[in-house]
Formats: C-alpha cells, structure tokens, sequence
C-alpha cells in the first residue's frame, strides 16, 4: 500500500511519514514529526514539530495535534479537536517583548492505544489519556483520563465506561457473579468481553 500526500499539503523534508498513510488536501505535517504506518491527516490538520502518532491514527479535518504529542495505535482525533501544548499562555513575556521558542517550554498530550477524541474536544496539556478511552464531542479536558473510561463536559467528568468496539458497557447483574465489596462487572454488548471495576479503574477479565 503506497503513501499519498497530495499536492497542496505542506509536509516537511524532515517529517517520518509510515507506508500507507494519506495526507489531504492543505493538512501540515511539521518538522521530525513522525507518522506510523496506515495513517489519515484530514484535510486542513496540523501535526506539529515532533509530535509521534502510532500505526492506523485517523486525524479528521482541521484538528490542532500540538507538540510534543504522542499518539498510540489506532488512535481517532475528531473534527476541530485541539491537543494543546502551553500550561500559561502569553503572546509576550512580562516586560511586553515578544515570546520566542526559547521563553517557554512545550507539554504534550499523550493518548493511549484506541482511544478516541471527539469533535472540538480540547485536550489541555499534559493530559494522558488512557487507552481505548472515550471524550465526547466538545469536552475540555483538564485531568488524566482512565482506560476505557467515558468522559464529557467541561470540564469532562467521567460518565460510563467504554469497549474496544466504543459502545457504553453495560452493567452485568448482582446474581450473575460473586464480587469483593466496592467491585463491578461490566460487558460490552457488541464483543461480549467482560471489565472489572475496582476504585475508579477497570479492566478486562475473563468471563
């Protein structure tokens, strides 16, 4: 499977493109910035300098990736998502000189494996969230997020759980498994898998 970069991108020299990505029409993909194998940059996206994105990441129309983000596998950035990169933002330092690269220090946004940024969700930096997690459609984000967890809101606040396959899990009976106390068991309605929680965190378990 080839590479596709069309002609009005703006892709640098230095960049590390994975065989088989796409890059659409007017996307930028800056300096060192490194791009695993299978992925899509939408049309009118950035990837700044150094960021890192895994094998099979989709990053829709006009999404901000900041670096130094990092991206894992199969990782979904929606339409208009920000991943910001500055704890305090100014355009200029305290006696009104403009700021340069060297007035401040750049944090990233890390993601794990699968998991999937709405659209115009803003991601405030330096967030890690967790894998196969979901933040819905505009939620700003301001505090790490667990794997598998449902986030939203602004602030987003966790609301459910999450499959693999994206759907909310659903809770398994009382009667149907015998659990510790302060423990639940939840399964996805599309694979049937079954998660553990256990203080504020959940896992995959055999059924």
């Amino acid at each position: 499977m080839s590479t596709r970069i069309d002609p009005s991108a703006d892709v640098s020299e230095q960049a590390v493109i994975g065989e088989g990505s796409s890059i659409w029409h007017l996307a930028q993909v800056r300096e060192h910035a490194v791009l695993g194998a299978g992925c899509i940059v939408g049309r009118g996206a950035y990837i700044g300098e150094g960021a890192r994105l895994g094998d099979n990441c989709k990053v829709q129309n006009y999404a901000l990736v900041y670096e130094p983000a990092r991206l894992g596998d199969g990782v979904f950035i929606g339409p208009a998502v920000v991943l910001t990169n500055d704890h305090f933002p100014r355009a200029v330092n305290p006696d009104g000189t403009l700021k340069s690269a060297s007035d401040w220090e750049a944090v990233g946004v890390t993601i794990g494996t699968g998991a999937a940024i709405g659209a115009r969700a803003v991601c405030v930096a330096p967030v890690t969230i967790g894998e196969w997690a979901m933040v819905a459609a505009g939620a700003v984000v301001t505090r790490d997020v667990p794997a598998h967890a449902l986030v939203a809101g602004v602030p987003a606040r966790r609301i459910g759980w999450v499959g693999r396959a994206g759907l909310p899990l659903e809770a398994v009976a009382d009667g149907e498994a015998a659990l510790s106390a302060g423990t639940r068991r939840w399964r996805c309605p599309r694979t049937g898998s079954v998660f553990e929680e256990h203080d504020d965190t959940i896992r995959e378990v055999a059924d």
